[in-house]
C-alpha cells in the first residue's frame, strides 16, 4: 500500500518516521508533501519521497493521509478532489466533525470510517470512498500515541488496516462517534494534563533536595513506571495505590493532603472545561 501523507508538519513528519522505524511500511511506498520541502529533509535522507506536488502523491497512492491545518483542509481538498477515487482510502488527523454531519452531506450510502474532517469536506469529496477519523495525540512521535477511532460503515480490512497503521505508532482503541470529543480531551489535551503534574512533581522535587535534571528524571520514569502497571497488568488504579500506602505512612499523608487542597477534583473539573470548550 503506498501512502501519500499531505501535510510534512510535526504531526505528518512523525507519522512518516514512525511507520517507517516500525517496519509498517518501506520508505519508497510513503511520500510526505509540504510547500517548504527543505525542513523535510531528514525524511528524505531516510528514503521517505518528500514533494510539493499534492495532486501527483494523492493520485499516486493507496491512502491519503490528512495531516493538514484546518483551516486548509477546504483549500487542500479542492487542489486534490479530481485525484481522489472510491478505491483510496482517506484518513483525517485533522479536528472537524461528526460522522452524522458527513452523513447528511454525502448520503448515507458512503462507507464511512469517519474523519476527523471539517463541516464542508463532503461537499468537496462527493465520492462514495471510505473516510477514517484518527485521533492521536503527540507521543506519536515515539510510537507511543493513544489513538482514537470511529467507525461506520467500513470494509472490515479497511478498518484492520487502519489499526494495524496506528498500532504501529503507539495504542489504537475504536470508539463510538459521539465519544470522539471526549476522546480529544482524555487522550491529546490529556498528555498536557500529565506533563503538568510532571512539572509540578519536578518542582516539589526540588523544594525537597534535587536538582532539576534528576528531579525530572525521577518524576518523568515514575509517572511512566505507574502507567505501564495498568497498561501490562490491568489493575485499577486505587489496587496500585494500596500497595505502597502503609498505615501511618508517608504516602497516605502525601494523598490526603493533595485530596484536601482539591488535587481530584481539579483534574475532573479540568477535563470536564475542556470537554465544554471543544463541545
Amino acid at each position: 500500500m503506498k501512502i501519500a501523507i499531505i501535510g510534512g508538519g510535526n504531526l505528518g513528519s512523525a507519522i512518516a518516521a514512525g511507520l517507517l522505524k516500525s517496519n509498517f511500511c518501506g520508505a519508497e511506498n510513503i511520500t510526505v508533501t509540504k510547500r517548504n520541502i527543505a525542513t523535510l529533509a531528514w525524511l528524505q535522507e531516510k528514503g521517505i519521497n518528500i514533494s510539493t506536488d499534492n495532486k501527483e502523491a494523492t493520485a499516486n497512492a493507496d491512502v491519503i493521509i490528512l495531516a493538514i491545518k484546518p483551516f486548509q483542509i477546504k483549500e487542500i481538498l479542492e487542489e486534490i478532489k479530481s485525484c481522489i477515487t472510491s478505491n483510496q482510502l482517506l484518513i483525517s488527523v485533522v479536528t472537524g466533525i461528526s460522522l452524522e454531519e458527513i452523513k447528511s452531506i454525502v448520503g448515507n450510502d458512503v462507507s464511512v470510517v469517519t474523519g476527523v474532517l471539517i463541516d464542508d469536506i463532503a461537499n468537496i469529496i462527493k465520492k462514495k470512498m471510505p473516510v477514517c477519523r484518527a485521533m492521536p495525540n503527540t507521543a506519536i512521535a515515539i510510537q507511543e500515541s493513544m489513538t482514537c477511532l470511529s467507525s461506520g460503515k467500513i470494509n472490515t480490512d479497511q478498518l484492520a488496516y487502519t489499526e494495524a497503521l496506528f498500532s504501529a505508532l503507539g495504542k489504537t482503541v475504536v470508539i463510538d462517534e459521539k465519544l470522539m470529543n471526549a476522546a480529544t480531551v482524555l487522550g491529546a489535551c490529556g498528555t498536557a494534563y500529565a506533563m503538568r503534574y510532571i512539572r509540578a512533581s519536578v518542582q516539589g522535587g526540588i523544594e525537597i533536595g534535587f536538582d532539576a535534571a534528576t528531579a525530572t528524571l525521577i518524576a518523568a520514569q515514575t509517572v511512566n513506571g505507574a502507567a505501564e502497571l495498568l497498561l501490562q497488568k490491568g489493575t485499577h488504579p486505587e489496587q496500585e495505590i494500596d500497595k505502597v500506602t502503609t498505615p501511618k505512612g508517608c504516602t497516605i499523608a502525601g494523598l490526603n493532603e493533595m485530596e484536601h487542597q482539591g488535587f481530584s477534583s481539579a483534574i475532573i473539573k479540568g477535563i470536564a472545561a475542556s470537554f465544554h470548550k471543544i463541545g
